[in-house]
This record gives C-alpha cells, structure tokens and sequence, in this order.
C-alpha cells in the first residue's frame, strides 16, 4: 500500500491528463450539434490531389501524441508540463473558436480514384470523422507542439534520429490533413499561427516559479 501511496505522489503531475474529461465531451458535443457551418476553403486547396497513402501518417499521429506525453511524464517534469500547457491551451482556444464560428469543409471527394487497403481505412476515417469543426487543424496543431517538445528535450536533443524522425513525421502529418482532404490549407494556415502565438506564451516567458509550485523535485 505504501509503494502505491508513494507512486501516486511521485506522478501526481499525471493529474493535468484530466484535461481530456473536458476537452472530449465538449468536442463530441460540437460534432453533434454543428450542422450548418461556415465552408473553409481557398485556392490553394484546389492544387493538392486527393493521396490516400498519407492516411498512414495521418493515423500515426495519434500514437505520436501519446508516445511523446508518456514520456515526459515519465522522465521530465519540465517538459511534460511545457508540453501540456502548450497542448491545452491550444486545443481549448480550438474548441473556442469551433463553439463561436461552427466551421467545416467540403473537400472530400466524392469517389475514389483508386479502391485499396489505404481507400477502405480512409473510408473509416470519414465515416467516424464528421467535416465540421476543422479550423485550426488540430492534428496540424498537436504535431508541431510534440515535435517542439521534443526539439527541445535535453534529454532527446542528443538523439540525432529521434530529432529528424520527429521532424519527418511532424511534417508527414501536416502534409496528411490536406491531401486526406481532412483539412484545408486554411486550417494548416490557422493552427501554425495558433502555434506562434501560443509558442511565446508557454516557452518565452518564465514560469519556472509555477513549476516549482507543482514540484520542487525534478527526475
């Protein structure tokens, strides 16, 4: 009993994850009731072909995320509360901003070119996934965040191929939203800004006083 005791006060910084008690029902509650939104779309859409191959890093991303949280839980305070700040705030603005302005796309295509493996998951993909609230992507958003955390591990940063794999999966990802037609380069556009701003507010100033009130031990 007093190893769990002692191992629930060692990880108690695991407590931030409750975030997604907040972030899931409120998200599944736009997807719901968003039926008439605004369509985002600009002419830079129409020049990427529809690539049902990059469905693989698209569904990477979700193990991406949570290799990369687990981690820093796991083995660095300092970075795992970076990194959720710069995760929530984030995707709450995101949840903000699909609450106020209801915003969709209307890209997918209506066939297939080709009939696949990748076509049928990404037939999956649609049919689980509504088009509504797509702006900023979050998937654009949350990869360039891990991969941010991870460029800045001191931990990682001697890991020259743990950096470029990031690097070239972050970027798979980004490029994945808008050849899936899951997204638009609107939405790409929206959730780079959103990392630029939220970025100075998380990394720029100094919050190693709110550090050391949650912890004042560092592993």
């Amino acid at each position: 009993m007093k190893k769990f005791i002692d191992l629930l006060k060692k990880y108690k910084h695991a407590t931030l994850l409750l975030y997604v008690f907040i972030y899931f029902p409120w998200f599944l509650l736009l997807e719901e009731h968003v039926t008439h939104y605004t369509p985002i779309k600009i002419w830079l859409d129409d020049y990427i072909p529809f690539c049902e191959y990059f469905i693989v890093p698209y569904l990477l991303w979700f193990a991406y995320i949570a290799v990369v949280v687990l981690y820093f839980l796991f083995t660095s305070k300092r970075d795992y509360y970076y990194l959720c700040a710069n995760l929530f705030i984030g995707m709450t603005i995101f949840l903000i901003i699909s609450t106020v302005w209801p915003n969709g796309q209307n890209l997918r295509p209506a066939f297939f070119p080709r009939d696949n493996i990748f076509t049928d998951l990404v037939r999956t993909l649609y049919a689980g996934d509504t088009c509504t609230n797509v702006f900023p992507s979050l998937h654009v958003y949350n990869s360039v965040v891990i991969h941010i955390g991870v460029a800045k591990s001191e931990k990682l940063r001697k890991y020259r191929w743990i950096q470029i794999s990031s690097f070239v999966l972050m970027v798979s990802i980004c490029l994945a939203t808008v050849f899936l037609k899951q997204h638009s380069c609107m939405d790409v556009f929206g959730a780079l800004a959103l990392n630029y701003l939220i970025y100075g507010l998380v990394y720029k100033l100094d919050h190693s006083y709110l550090i050391s009130t949650f912890n004042k031990e560092e592993y």
